[in-house]
């Protein structure tokens, strides 16, 4: 599903204008953004968690010449945590 999808069926269900779904679907996304910018947990009570999570640097290889090493640095990305019911309806 895109986020154009995620809209158009929310406006099906609420009847709503496209405009204000869409509105507030940018605004949930960007509140995400935010707190993981700052390194805030966002928890979803039986959906998940999105949260920022801190990779180890580590050595690599270089797929054009796996015989070079490559040094990667420390990083950190944003991970996702799927809550008990998310986890429930997915495998069912």
């Amino acid at each position: 599903m895109t986020k154009s999808e995620l809209i158009d069926r929310i406006t099906e269900k609420l009847e709503i204008r496209k405009k204000d779904v869409a509105a507030v679907v940018d605004d949930v996304f960007a509140q995400i953004e935010d707190a993981l910018a700052h390194e805030e947990k966002c928890t979803f009570v039986g959906f998940g968690v999105f949260e920022v999570r801190e990779r180890a640097a580590r050595e690599g290889r270089n797929p054009q010449d796996p015989s070079q090493v490559v040094h990667i640095p420390a990083k950190k990305v944003p991970a996702f945590r799927p809550g008990k019911e998310l986890k429930d309806v997915v495998v069912g």
